[in-house]
């Protein structure tokens, strides 16, 4: 867990096996999530079009990546080129491509295979040499599951009926749900979960937290050294870890640091960033010490509390004091309360209100 603006290193700020390197300079292709970390909504993420220019400029690879399979990487293309962000089709992958790629790893080419989804899908599976239907009556080697808005009980009814032959079943994704103009909506793992109850089988996973969209990305844009750069826990920072990546999490979409508090260490990003910026800065790690975490000017301490009950559950208070930059306080911080027992209950609230007061970013 790192930091994102250029500051110097105090001598309790150990550097990563890097050393002061900053990122762009580290890694040679960002697998750059969209809705949160590039845009939000119709709207790009402030500077974020520049930071992707000036990594391109700095030799990084920019590679967008995405769990939507609904929409085909030329729409996705023009989304981006209306936020103000340069994109070719060659840049993005989606969850639709990497779950084909699974489908025809288990299929013959030429095979039938039924979509339950949109465009996105139809496209992808077609690009693999593999031939798109609609029915179970059509005799489908596989199905393959990914949202669109049109999806509605025919064709889930298809594809269950596919599904009990016992035939590959690949999803694209298992989202629950989907951000829209009107709020959450069902996501693809709804759609998902009505198969998997009518059925009693569980699908392949293609999409995030899952490895294969990130091995289909890296395999496409022929990345040697990825980083992949994330606004969600449970999705970009698992899947990482999971695919065995660094990563970087920016706190300009769902998550900031209360929630990285809290975080179970599969969803612990290796830096942290307020935005892309963090790209072209150093990343020095805190110092641990017995319940303590020291980085730049900032300390973090647990205190052991007393409740006075019979409650063998161990509870910490976490401590900061310092100055200078607010993101050296969250990193020791994070640090500290990431030290104690996996058990322990830890109240962070009077640290997180200080960094809060000093750095809106940290929400």
């Amino acid at each position: 867990m790192t930091d994102e603006t250029a500051t110097e290193h105090d001598a309790a700020c150990e550097p990563l096996s890097e050393a002061d390197r900053p990122l762009v300079e580290q890694y040679d292709t960002g697998l750059f999530d969209l809705d949160g970390v590039v845009y939000v909504g119709a709207d790009a993420v402030p500077r974020a079009p520049e930071d992707l220019e000036r990594a391109r400029a700095a030799a990084m690879r920019v590679a967008f990546v995405t769990n939507n399979a609904s929409r085909t990487p030329d729409a996705v293309v023009e989304h981006l080129r209306k936020v103000g962000v340069r994109a070719e089709v060659s840049d993005v992958v989606t969850s639709a491509q990497a779950a084909a790629r699974l489908v025809a790893e288990r299929v013959p080419e030429g095979s039938r295979v039924l979509v339950v989804g949109g465009e996105g899908l139809l496209v992808a599976v077609r690009e693999r040499g593999l031939v798109p239907v609609q029915t179970a009556a059509e005799d489908p080697a596989a199905v393959v599951q990914g949202f669109h808005p049109e999806v509605g009980w025919r064709q889930l009814a298809e594809g269950t009926y596919a599904v009990r032959r016992d035939v590959p079943w690949i999803a694209s994704n298992v989202d629950r749900t989907l951000p829209t103009d009107g709020g959450l909506a069902p996501g693809n793992g709804t759609l998902v979960e009505v198969i998997r109850m009518a059925t009693g089988r569980t699908p392949v996973i293609a999409g995030k937290p899952a490895p294969p969209l990130f091995h289909e990305t890296v395999e496409r844009v022929g990345a040697e050294r990825p980083l992949v750069i994330g606004d969600r826990l449970d999705t970009d920072i698992e899947g990482a870890n999971a695919s065995g990546m660094p990563s970087m999490l920016v706190l300009t979409g769902v998550t900031k640091l209360g929630d990285l508090l809290t975080a179970p260490e599969n969803q612990r990003p290796t830096y942290l960033a307020r935005d892309l910026a963090g790209l072209f800065a150093p990343h020095p790690a805190p110092r641990l010490g017995d319940g303590t975490a020291t980085c730049g000017e900032w300390t973090a301490v647990l205190e052991r509390q007393e409740t006075g009950t019979d409650d063998r559950q161990q509870q910490f208070m976490a401590r900061l004091s310092g100055s200078g930059d607010p993101l050296d306080g969250a990193r020791a911080l994070l640090a500290a309360v990431w030290s104690a027992p996996e058990s322990a209950r830890v109240d962070a609230s009077e640290a997180l209100a200080l960094l809060r007061g000093q750095d809106a970013a940290m929400g």
